[in-house]
């Protein structure tokens, strides 16, 4: 069967979803990564057949299905690393690399043998976060903590895969005190967080391929208490993140002022708010003082 045939059955069945250019992308990505063939090889070879068409035509019928590319490969990119990704775990998208490079560029130059950070990382999924600092910081002792079994068995995986140590646990951080034993003795120089913010009510306004796919449990909150789990992870900080240490967020957008009200009535001072790429206000940190705080 020609690719080209195979292309225009492509438009076909999924421009009205996604429309000719997104279409023709994945078309693309998935012969590079089927049949080793690039866009530029279909153009100089308009005639090239393929022997077993069942493979792209499988991916073509789950891509009707709106089931995001990334996980019908099973893998992807972040910060210009190679990650697995499955139904367990979050797509790790740009916005978060813009995160990991805000955290980077105060600590890229100070790295040696005798300044070793310690990094936490809350709500890992698919390690992204955490193995992209490990993999640039390699003097760093990054921990990476998740609720989800599920979601940790692909974390190790992306540290295996990206070849960086990284201590993994499995803990929920809104019931730290009792999962979290064996740690809560740790002082950490920086914290880091993705965590669940998109409130219920704003599912309406979200792609079919994200809700029907990506898991709920690293997405949602419920609308009358959105902010949960920063308290939570403020509340860990308090207690575990070093005088001047600093704690980062990635935030919901409507809800940059309350986060900002939220790090000062818990004492942290140099609060910066961050826009992404689109910008929308979508990242925030604070420095811990060393001002004594109530439990």
């Amino acid at each position: 069967m020609k690719l080209k045939d195979i292309q225009g059955l492509f438009h076909k069945e999924l421009d009205v979803i996604y429309g000719k250019e997104e279409t023709d992308s994945f078309f693309f990505i998935l012969i590079e990564a089927y049949y080793e063939t690039k866009r530029i090889q279909l153009a100089l070879h308009p005639d090239y057949e393929i022997d077993n068409p069942d493979t792209i035509l499988n991916a073509l019928q789950l891509l009707k299905d709106e089931q995001p590319i990334q996980y019908i490969l099973g893998n992807t990119e972040f910060c210009g690393l190679p990650f697995k990704v499955n139904n367990h775990v979050l797509i790790p998208r740009p916005e978060t690399e813009e995160l990991v490079d805000w955290i980077l560029k105060p600590l890229k130059n100070e790295q040696s043998t005798t300044n070793r950070y310690t990094i936490l990382d809350v709500g890992t999924g698919s390690g992204c976060i955490a193995v992209s600092l490990a993999k640039r910081l390699p003097n760093a002792k990054i921990y990476a903590l998740d609720v989800s079994g599920e979601a940790l068995k692909i974390a190790k995986q992306n540290a295996k895969l990206n070849n960086v140590a990284i201590e993994f646990i499995e803990a929920n951080i809104l019931n730290i005190k009792t999962s979290i034993a064996d740690y809560e003795n740790l002082k950490f120089d920086i914290i880091v967080s993705n965590p669940p913010y998109i409130r219920e009510q704003e599912k309406k306004f979200m792609k079919p391929n994200v809700i029907d796919n990506e898991p709920h449990l690293a997405l949602f909150v419920k609308d009358e208490n959105p902010l949960q789990f920063y308290e939570a992870i403020i509340r860990f900080a308090l207690g575990n993140l070093r005088d001047e240490g600093l704690l980062y967020f990635e935030i919901n957008e409507y809800l940059s002022k309350d986060m900002i009200q939220l790090l000062k009535k818990n004492n942290f001072n140099k609060i910066v708010l961050k826009q992404d790429i689109f910008k929308k206000d979508r990242m925030i940190k604070g420095e811990k003082t060393n001002e004594q705080y109530s439990k």
